[in-house]
């Protein structure tokens, strides 16, 4: 078995990657019904998709002058201020050009700048208004206030276990300020040891939304404390590179939420309302739900942190936890918001009213889970992803479980009517031709086993790249893919050797990937396989590279890379 033991590391990866830590009381609403409730300085280099609804996307940048109207416009459609880019969750970058394929952290070629992170970070970078965000721990210990005592005369600092959203100079990695969380009390049940936060965080207009590992929903301001104290002023930690809280919203305390092992979801913000996995699951026992009637989705006013309204879908049928991401589109003239269930099902539901709109089983009805990976039922840990009209998803377990059968789906919700929201295949007959599936929402399927006991496809965490009509998808056990996205036909596969928990992303012509290893594959774009290079990165990547402005960011799991031709 090929999959690293890291079991946290790799369910925040697949979660933010975003986007995937582990993720488990109070009386809700019944199942299915939404309820309205009343630094180390960073090192220089050294020897050694457009469509979406609109936002106001944060336009101010550190230490530059105001954009023109002109470049306004270039700013926001260069930006990557989520998770996937764009409300759509799609690992596709269609602005970005002339990107190195090869680069080399030793000399330094390519490499732009380089910067310190904690001892492990795990929630994908996001870049807007001249800003880097991203979620990690606190072993680089950006503020000596938040070391331990030492115990001993002339001891060396060691840094308090706290989680970390961090905010780099987009330009430079220059450390600007940070949001600090402490520890739950309750311990690794609700919040694992050093993985500090595994929210990619979502930036809009001049606000910072993200899931702290205390799981919070929390919109801070994007220019920390340089523009004095916005909203709340109860935070603790005030010194200058400190972050300055809006609001906050406790979903454990206010909520009943019992997130299993880590809260990690990466924010997703439309309109006037943000969206949000709690991460409810089971406690430590991996038999009992605390809290099944506990909101497992929420719509939060994104001003106020107001709750709208509330799913406790899918309540006592959550597997082990939740760690994915929502994602959202208009699908023939439907908004949606799409939410993958701890159960393996999606959900989507009508943005304002949390009226459900269709569902679907990514399971096959015979599949059965059991505790530890020896069942063929999974949970859905990477993030949907719509592309013209169709919603691209894969199932997959906790990395510790093992390799094991998977399954990928191209969805078709256009088929849901109001007497008509299950578009679940019928019979487990996946094929979509079938008469019986005259009304289901599969339009291809990849995935189960052979009759002699191959694996199809298997488990997985990562997040679709879908793009010039090929699906491109990795699966943890280090197999990258590219399918016909219209038909599911599969063009190539390249088998990494490595455990994969980040997301392919397609730039440039080229598709980027690393791996558990410490690799980054650069294929060609097309349905003839091409490997173009691949870069060692002397660590761990299970993060998900992303391309802003002429650079392109790779986060190892404790150092941030730009990459750009010098």
């Amino acid at each position: 078995m090929r999959v690293s033991q890291r079991i946290m590391a790799a369910l925040c990866a697949g979660a933010l990657l975003v986007g995937a830590a582990y993720v488990a009381s109070c009386s809700r609403s019944p199942a299915g019904q939404a309820k309205d409730p009343k630094h180390e300085q960073p090192d220089t280099a050294r020897p050694g998709n457009p469509g979406s609804p609109a936002t106001g996307l944060a336009l101010v940048q550190p230490d530059r002058a105001a954009p023109t109207a002109q470049s306004r416009a270039e700013i926001i459609a260069r930006a990557w201020p989520m998770f996937g880019g764009r409300p759509e969750r799609n690992m596709v970058n269609t602005v970005e050009r002339n990107l190195p394929a090869e680069w080399d952290i030793r000399t330094g070629k390519n490499v732009k700048w380089s910067a310190k992170l904690g001892s492990q970070a795990y929630g994908n970078p996001v870049v807007l208004g001249g800003r880097i965000f991203l979620g990690t721990n606190n072993g680089g210990l950006y503020n000596p206030r938040d070391a331990r005592k030492p115990t001993r005369p002339g001891e060396p600092p060691v840094p308090e276990d706290k989680g970390i959203l961090l905010c780099l100079r987009e330009a430079d990695g220059k450390f600007l300020w940070q949001a600090v969380h402490d520890k739950l009390p309750s311990g690794r049940v609700n919040d694992w040891p050093e993985q500090g936060i595994c929210s990619s965080p979502c930036v809009e207009g001049n606000r910072v939304y993200y899931v702290s590992n205390r799981c919070e929903l929390v919109c801070a301001d994007a220019e920390g404390f340089a523009d004095g104290n916005q909203g709340a002023q109860d935070e603790k930690y005030k010194d200058a590179t400190d972050a300055d809280f809006i609001w906050r919203l406790d979903m454990m305390e206010e909520l009943g939420v019992f997130p299993h092992n880590l809260a990690v979801c990466s924010p997703l913000v439309v309109g006037d309302i943000v969206f949000v996995v709690t991460g409810n699951g089971h406690d430590e026992s991996h038999e009992n739900i605390p809290a099944p009637q506990a909101p497992s989705f929420l719509a939060v006013d994104k001003h106020t942190g107001k709750v709208l309204w509330e799913s406790n879908l899918p309540g006592e049928r959550i597997l082990h936890g939740q760690w994915s991401n929502p994602a959202y589109a208009e699908i023939n003239g439907q908004p949606q918001v799409i939410f993958p269930g701890g159960d393996g099902w999606l959900y989507a539901f009508e943005p304002k009213s949390g009226k459900l709109l269709w569902k679907f089983d990514c399971n096959p009805k015979n599949s059965k889970y059991i505790l530890g990976g020896r069942g063929t039922k999974n949970e859905i840990i990477a993030t949907p992803v719509v592309y013209e009209g169709r919603v691209y998803i894969q199932v997959g377990q906790d990395p510790e479980h093992g390799e094991g059968v998977g399954h990928l789906w191209c969805i078709d919700p256009s088929k849901a009517r109001p007497d008509h929201v299950d578009l679940t295949p019928v019979n487990d007959n996946f094929d979509p031709k079938a008469p019986e599936n005259k009304n289901s929402g599969l339009v291809w399927h990849v995935g189960g086993q052979s009759k002699d006991g191959k694996l199809l496809w298997r488990r997985g965490l990562s997040t679709c790249a879908v793009h010039d009509g090929l699906c491109y998808v990795a699966n943890l056990s280090g197999f990258v893919a590219c399918f016909d996205a219209r038909t599911g036909e599969k063009y190539w596969e390249h088998d990494t050797l490595a455990a994969i928990w980040g997301s392919p992303y397609w730039v440039d012509g080229k598709v980027y990937i690393g791996t558990d290893s410490g690799e980054v594959y650069v294929f060609q774009h097309g349905k003839d396989k091409k490997l173009l290079a691949k870069n060692d990165m002397e660590a761990p990547v299970l993060s998900t590279p992303i391309a802003v402005n002429g650079v392109l960011y790779v986060m190892t799991n404790s150092r941030l890379y730009a990459i750009a031709y010098k």
